[in-house]
């Protein structure tokens, strides 16, 4: 055999590596876009929100618990793990640092998260550090919007990008493929196959490529389930919708700055299933005496006028009001029974644990997800507020009996999670 010439055997070899390759770099790139959940990193601001944010601020201010800023700084990951999956075991255990916290909170241990693993432990906490590592908003002065919901990024690109680089690389294999098979053909005094036409060739590269096909479908169905599990299960979930409103309120501006309290404007919320939207005339205790405000002048108080057909140089109501038509941000389907009172009175619930921390919104956004998983989650997590209230007395005395002194009693272990609480 000549120097830089292929025998036909050699050329059939070649043919083989080159199936057996394309065959594993396909396998490879299918299953690269296949979503795996064994490998998914936990989401740190997911699990901040749902376990942690009921009871602790990502800054420095507290709320029941300290505030987490400067948590990693102060102490080391090896202990802080197993201070969140159980702290009553490490008071327990004698820790110095436990009990002084444990002291410190009035002897109220903090609620235990053995489900939660190390890298959980190690996300909320890497998450906490992101924002207090983000600049302070507003730096420069001057009134800062609440920024917008962000989309999810969209990495379609990728996986189009992808399949033109592995189409690219497919059509040069099988032109090469091609081209030895017909030198093979060559060498050997084969006569050539008459021309097929497309479908043709589309059905004898099916038939000879089954396996390829079969795990092409395969990934095709796997990717496109997931991906309408993901779509499905956000329907009726409006996290971070923030309508535009008719008056250009700032919730900022009045509970941040200004330190009014919710149940002012709210009054429903401490006794009435409803929060209520307050009427236009508990805006007018103060804005009957101020016209102007600071951001928009008197074009957004002018609207409180305008509905209650008053006019601020004579002091005077006409007889021609009209309702402002304020667009509801949190909303519950009917299916679901939700008390205001419940929350705040018997369970002392801040509002920012469900709303977010309203007093720094310029334009109201929905901050939780409002589903019944979040709602359980809560239930599971939040202790029960039974200190000075009579009508606990007896129910803590029979809980305590039975789940243990040290037992956190939470809201599940009261009934919270019956269907009949919520569903009726």
């Amino acid at each position: 055999m000549k120097s830089g010439k292929m025998s036909p055997e050699q050329l059939k070899h070649s043919l083989l590596a080159i199936k057996n390759y394309f065959f594993v770099a396909l396998a490879i790139f299918c299953f690269s876009l296949t979503p795996s959940i064994s490998q998914a990193q936990p989401d740190g601001e997911k699990l901040f929100k749902s376990k942690c944010a009921t009871c602790h601020k990502a800054n420095e201010k507290k709320l029941i618990g300290p505030g987490l800023k400067g948590a990693t700084e102060r102490l080391e990951m090896e202990w802080l793990i197993p201070w969140v999956q159980n702290s009553a075991a490490m008071i327990k255990s004698g820790d110095a640092y436990a009990n002084q916290i444990y002291e410190e909170y009035n002897k109220v241990a903090m609620t235990a998260f053995p489900e939660l693993k190390d890298e959980d432990v190690i996300a909320i906490f890497a998450y906490v550090d992101e924002v207090n590592a983000a600049p302070a908003a507003g730096a420069g002065g001057g009134v800062v919007a609440i920024q917008e919901p962000q989309e999810p990024a969209n990495n379609s690109w990728i996986y189009i990008l992808a399949l033109l680089v592995f189409g690219t690389l497919l059509y040069i294999l099988t032109r090469v493929k091609g081209g030895m098979e017909y030198a093979i053909r060559e060498k050997e005094g084969i006569p050539h196959p008459e021309p097929m036409t497309i479908k043709d060739s589309i059905n004898s590269w099916i038939s000879n490529n089954t396996k390829v096909v079969i795990l092409g479908v395969i990934a095709l169905l796997v990717m496109g389930s997931v991906d309408g599990w993901n779509r499905l299960s956000g329907i009726g979930i409006y996290q971070g919708y923030a309508p535009e409103q008719p008056i250009k309120f700032s919730h900022k501006l009045h509970a941040g700055i200004n330190k009014i309290d919710c149940q002012y404007c709210h009054s429903g919320a401490e006794k009435s299933k409803h929060a209520n939207i307050p009427s236009a005339n508990v805006c007018m205790n103060c804005h009957v005496a101020i016209n102007e405000g600071p951001q928009y002048g008197e074009e957004e108080i002018g609207k409180i006028y305008t509905a209650l057909d008053y006019d601020p140089e004579t002091q005077e109501y006409g007889d021609n009001p009209v309702p402002i038509q304020w667009v509801r941000v949190h909303n519950l389907p009917d299916l679901a029974y939700f008390n205001h009172a419940q929350h705040v009175n018997v369970g002392k619930i801040e509002c920012q644990e469900c709303h977010g921390k309203i007093e720094e919104m310029e334009v109201v956004a929905q901050h939780s997800e409002l589903t019944m998983g979040w709602c359980i989650d809560c239930h599971r997590t939040t202790n029960v507020k039974m200190e000075g209230n009579a009508y606990y007395d007896e129910l803590h005395a029979y809980l305590v009996e039975t789940h243990g002194e040290e037992a956190q009693i939470t809201v599940d272990k009261i009934g919270g999670l019956e269907c009949a609480k919520c569903h009726y």
